[in-house]
């Protein structure tokens, strides 16, 4: 996921080469962020729409929220990586440094000094504790945060790694 034309050479004949070995898997699913920024995501989006408008596939005002969002390089998967629920930031670094700008408009946020090296389980946990603690509020009913804080349709945490 990411700007493909901006990465070496070497690096997109490997990321081929593993497609091509992993094509027909569907258990688990590995997304490297390679090249990847917030911005550059909701640009591309919109230029993918912008063109269908100008090849006059989509007028203007059918455009909205949903449409966008299923132009970002995140719907690679559709729904289930469209947007988390908790968002990991590593490093002790408390902003999200141009990582899915669109898509954490109602994610919660965890921040912790640990280096990604060493997160390990026990910091994982940790974030996962202090989530269910929460009660959100934007974008979710009490019960929809319920059936969250029991571990029922949390869509897995993206960590922030630096």
């Amino acid at each position: 996921m990411g700007d493909t034309s901006r990465r070496p050479a070497s690096l997109q004949g490997a990321v081929r080469e593993v497609e091509e070995m992993t094509r027909n898997n569907s258990r688990h699913h590995l997304i490297l962020a390679t090249c990847y920024s917030g911005r550059w995501d909701i640009v591309q989006a919109c230029r993918e729409l912008a063109a269908k408008v100008q090849d006059n596939q989509l007028r203007p005002e059918d455009i909205d929220e949903s449409m966008l969002a299923g132009h970002l390089a995140t719907n690679v998967l559709g729904d289930q990586l469209a947007c988390p629920d908790l968002l990991i930031r590593t490093s002790g670094e408390l902003r999200l440094s141009n990582f899915l700008l669109w898509q954490s408009a109602y994610t919660e946020l965890y921040f912790t000094s640990t280096f990604w090296p060493d997160f390990g389980e026990d910091d994982y946990i940790q974030a996962l504790k202090s989530f269910q603690s929460r009660e959100r509020r934007a974008a979710c009913t009490k019960q929809c945060s319920q059936s969250i804080s029991t571990n029922n349709g949390l869509h897995l945490p993206w960590i922030v790694a630096s």
